[in-house]
């Protein structure tokens, strides 16, 4: 059987060992990977030790994720990426160093998994997209990292809202909470790197937001950069449903990092359905609810969460285009450039106190 695509990570941080717990877990399944390198400055990282920290695993320092005897530790970036081993890459480093480090990993000919967001900055995520158009001609993949797309119970409402099993929305209310990450807290305590929770934890539903209905013609938000409330409007609200049918009237999300130390991470959906009504609630034992008839159903979910479904994902991706098949991928960096400019309207529409129009 052949041990697949080799892969490399850079950053060995929180989300550094979640992308290579998650490529792991993949080559247990069968979908064959194998991590070659590991790319850190820090020389305990690269050989394997390190403290985990987290909101949403928690493992056993004591055990390495990886054999430093076999996986090759890198210093930098460029050394990495000089290996003829690696085949893909996923970049975990702080948010300013993304697109640098991708545009340097697509140039010497690897796959790029890319950790969201991408930029803070639309027209640095723009270049971003132009060189992963000229990769994609030579068959090379650049995914963004939006890994809610590909998690159970959300990945569920994008297809329950495309097929019209439950008829259209009327309403969609997200929620992210949390307390400010204990890792990296110098990063992300400097909103000009991190952009605070408006791009680093609120992206994750307003990408959300344009997933399922559209681009709004303008938001409304209120709050501060680490505790944001938004909007969406659509020009011309309806129920919505189905491919190419105007955003619903009333869709919120709430996204902040200003909880207490010890406050649980907390990531949920109420969806109102001319059918039914959807909830998802992350900390619950049935994640996944239903309410319709008069009854509220559990809906059983495949296992897992979406690092593992977007590294699948990309690995299903790689090997279409090594046959000649089309990437269908499941997120572009397109959609990311096109999602940071909706999240620069919605950091305006903060400053502003107004609504800002998205052109």
């Amino acid at each position: 059987m052949s041990a697949g695509p080799g892969v490399g990570i850079v950053g060995l941080g929180f989300m550094g060992r979640t992308h290579l717990a998650a490529w792991r877990d993949a080559a247990v399944a069968g979908h064959a990977n194998h991590l070659v390198a590991v790319c850190d400055q820090d020389p305990e990282r690269r050989a394997g030790r390190f403290v985990d920290a987290g909101n949403l695993s928690a493992r056993d320092a004591s055990e390495p994720l990886f054999d430093p005897e076999i996986v090759a530790g890198c210093r930098t970036a460029a050394e990495l990426y000089a290996r003829d081993d690696v085949d893909v890459v996923s970049i975990c480093t702080p948010t300013d160093s993304h697109v640098h480090l991708a545009l340097a990993a697509l140039e010497a000919g690897k796959h790029v998994l890319v950790e969201k967001p991408v930029a803070i900055h639309a027209v640095d995520v723009e270049r971003l997209a132009v060189a992963a158009d000229v990769a994609a001609a030579a068959g090379r993949i650049c995914l963004p990292a939006m890994c809610l797309r590909f998690w159970p119970g959300w990945s569920w409402l994008k297809e329950t809202v495309d097929g019209g099993a439950l008829g259209g929305v009327r309403s969609a209310v997200f929620r992210r909470l949390a307390s400010r990450p204990s890792w990296g807290q110098a990063f992300y305590a400097d909103a000009g790197r991190s952009g605070g929770a408006l791009f680093d934890l609120h992206i994750h539903d307003a990408d959300m937001v344009r997933w399922l209905f559209g681009a709004p013609d303008a938001v409304s938000s209120t709050g501060t950069l680490d505790h944001v409330t938004t909007a969406y409007h659509y020009a011309a609200p309806s129920v919505a449903g189905g491919v190419g049918v105007v955003g619903p009237a009333h869709v919120v999300a709430e996204g902040g990092w200003d909880h207490a130390a010890g406050f649980p991470f907390r990531m949920s959906f109420e969806v109102i359905f001319e059918g039914g009504t959807a909830l998802y609630d992350f900390s619950a034992d049935a994640p996944l609810r239903l309410a319709r008839d008069g009854e509220l159903q559990g809906i059983e979910l495949s296992p897992g969460t979406g690092y593992d479904g977007q590294v699948r994902h990309l690995l299903g991706a790689i090997a279409r285009v090594g046959v000649g098949e089309p990437a269908r991928l499941g997120a572009t960096v397109a959609e990311s450039a096109a999602l940071t400019c909706m999240l620069e309207a919605e950091r305006e529409s903060l400053v502003r106190k107004l609504a800002v129009t998205l052109t």
